[in-house]
């Protein structure tokens, strides 16, 4: 740290990316990216807004906007989009969090959240899952905080029904309850059916996962008209042409395609089945994931040996050092060849260590 930073971020500790290493060609199953590109004609539509990058973006986001609120069914004043979720949850930390209304979320979840409300100056409280890694909602249930749950969750992949969200957010009515549903296309249920009856509901989502754009960065949010004009204030004083055009271009080609992103959607889901399958067989234990990873851990094998024994043998996977989940590993369900190399592998680091 040089001696010109503020003394507030002293002691951050930054949040900590999937490595992205170039030594050598892996089998890529550590930051839940898809496997699909997005439709030929995202592709096609950014290329054509490459054209006029002389040019600023559209701050209102408008066609964008409009092709989300046909295809979510609200109103295009309920939508707002940004340079990824990771944008969105940051500004959510912004609006409705402050001495008044204090952020909570779990100890295991994703690792933003501690982050952003220490970047924000937020108080925050962890809450700790249960030992068997499901959310008690009975934690949050007239907490008297803004309340942020990623569901499904992240790393576990477990989520909750909505009305276990809905109790949380009616009893709760001073405060906003963020729910990040970066993975709910891949089986969960989402919360949009609850718009109507919990007005201080915040739904994040990212076009990084189901939608093949991890590498446009691009999210949006859905909640009622006065949230998202809380949320667009804080948008045009901080980053008004916060997406790029070509962003936004291929975006909107992608949700005029719903039939490509189900399809991929679909392909994934059976690939998680057949890799829970597979390794459940041998002798991996996991919890039951609603999204497109798996969290999975051997009873003979540490998480960290196992991420680093197939690392060598070119397969990435996540782990996390943290004494809770500390035997478990992260896995992306990619393409089945992907998912075979891992069984293979695995199978074969299973072997030597017998």
């Amino acid at each position: 740290m040089s001696r010109y930073l503020s003394e507030r971020f002293a002691s951050l500790e930054p949040y900590t990316p999937g490595e992205q290493p170039r030594d050598m060609a892996y089998v890529k199953l550590n930051t839940n990216e898809s496997p699909f590109p997005p439709p030929p004609e995202a592709t096609r539509a950014a290329a054509r807004a490459a054209e006029r990058l002389n040019l600023y973006s559209d701050p209102r986001l408008t066609c964008l906007r409009k092709e989300l609120s046909r295809v979510y069914g609200v109103q295009e004043e309920n939508v707002l989009c940004f340079n990824g979720s990771d944008e969105a949850l940051l500004l959510c930390f912004m609006a409705f969090c402050d001495g008044q209304h204090p952020a909570a979320f779990a100890d295991i979840t994703y690792g933003l959240y501690p982050v952003l409300a220490k970047v924000t100056g937020a108080p925050f409280e962890v809450i700790p899952l249960k030992d068997d890694l499901t959310l008690n909602v009975n934690d949050y249930v007239g907490i008297g905080k803004t309340v942020f749950i990623a569901n499904p969750n992240a790393p576990t992949g477990i989520a909750l029904a909505p009305e276990e969200i809905r109790r949380i957010a009616q009893s709760n009515p001073q405060n906003a309850v963020v729910v990040d549903e970066a993975y709910v296309d891949f089986g969960a249920e989402s919360c949009l059916g609850l718009l109507d009856q919990c007005e201080n509901l915040v739904i994040v989502r990212t076009f990084s996962k189901s939608r093949s754009m991890a590498g446009a960065r691009l999210g949006f949010v859905i909640a009622g008209e006065e949230l998202i004009r809380d949320l667009d204030a804080l948008r045009y004083s901080v980053n008004p042409y916060n997406v790029n055009s070509m962003t936004l271009a291929a975006g909107e080609a992608t949700v005029k395609n719903e039939a490509w992103m189900h399809s991929c959607v679909q392909t994934i889901c059976l690939n998680r089945a057949w890799t829970e399958k597979e390794l459940k067989a041998l002798g991996f234990e996991m919890t039951p994931s609603k999204a497109n990873f798996l969290f999975v851990r051997h009873p003979r094998i540490g998480g960290k040996e196992l991420y680093l024994k197939l690392k060598a043998r070119g397969v990435l996977v996540r782990h996390f050092d943290r004494d809770r989940i500390r035997d478990f590993n992260r896995v992306t369900v990619g393409s089945l060849d992907d998912m075979k190399a891992l069984v293979r592998e695995t199978k074969a680091i299973l072997e030597e260590i017998k």
